[in-house]
């Protein structure tokens, strides 16, 4: 049985300690695109070789820095295929801004596991404190599995933020480019759905997909740079669902608006009749 919801749900995640460097941090950021504008100012905040700016969805990637094999979705009570599995949501809280270069170490547990019937949801909570004991981020995340439901658990909430009902306070449009996953992997996700054609047609897809994390990166940079003067320090969160597939290379149409201290969004594949890539795109102002 690949879930076992009796030893998965509440379950303890391994614990680890990682550290990472300002050329771990320039890389991440290049994998978003990040110096295309090699001149500018702002780009190359990004890019300082001894302090660059960080930005806080760093966070999905800091800890498996390096890794060089194919991530393996077994937790305790549960052991599903990679084929079988789609992100699907994130969200990073920030403590404080994240340093150039740090030490830390994360705790992690499964907090919901949700039967759809047809697949299942599962929910992680991600934990991290620098070497000096101070929280620094936490980090949730769901992964829908198709195939995996029928386990007998809860269905689980259905939530959608409400876009206001009024034209958009911005919209942004941001190019992505043909070798975007395979640069955004040497930060530590090889999944091969993202590099290897004959697996992502097995999994379904007529070629590989971007990382919906390098997605989640590239908006929440665009929104930082149009709407927050590329102040990544004025970040205190982000999240957001997967909603669609991008293909490396298509464009991103991202229509923003303010909500007190909240930016909302939306962002969809320009190329692809504004098909939906993100929904429930929140990003909190400190």
């Amino acid at each position: 049985m690949p879930i076992d919801p009796q030893v998965a749900l509440g379950a303890e995640l391994p614990g680890r300690e990682f550290s990472w460097t300002p050329s771990d941090v320039q890389l991440y950021h290049l994998g978003l695109g990040a110096g295309a504008a090699s001149t500018d100012p702002g780009e190359l905040r990004y890019l300082h070789d001894r302090t660059p700016q960080v930005l806080p969805t760093f966070a999905t990637v800091a800890p498996t820095l390096g890794e060089t094999e194919a991530p393996k979705v077994s937790f305790p009570g549960i052991d599903i295929d990679l084929a079988n599995v789609v992100h699907g949501h994130q969200e990073v809280i920030v403590h404080k801004p994240i340093p150039a270069s740090g030490k830390a170490s994360s705790t992690g547990r499964i907090t919901e596991l949700w039967d759809k019937g047809s697949a299942a949801v599962i929910v992680q909570e991600l934990t991290v404190v620098g070497s000096d004991g101070e929280p620094l981020w936490t980090a949730r995340s769901s992964i829908f599995a198709r195939g995996e439901g029928g386990f007998g658990g809860e269905r689980g909430p259905s939530t959608k933020t409400q876009l206001p009902d009024r034209a958009p306070d911005a919209e942004l449009i941001t190019p992505t480019l043909p070798q975007q996953a395979l640069l955004y992997r040497l930060c530590g996700d090889r999944n091969p759905l993202h590099s290897d054609p004959e697996f992502a047609k097995a999994a379904g897809f007529p070629a590989p997909i971007l990382h919906g994390l390098c997605t989640y990166g590239i908006v929440a940079k665009a929104l930082t740079d149009a709407l927050l003067a590329g102040d990544t320090t004025r970040v205190a969160g982000f999240r957001a669902k997967f909603a669609g597939v991008l293909y490396p290379g298509e464009t991103l149409r991202t229509k923003v608006w303010r909500e007190g201290n909240d930016l909302i969004a939306t962002v969809t594949v320009v190329e692809r009749d504004h098909a939906p890539v993100l929904t429930d795109v929140t990003l909190r102002i400190a």
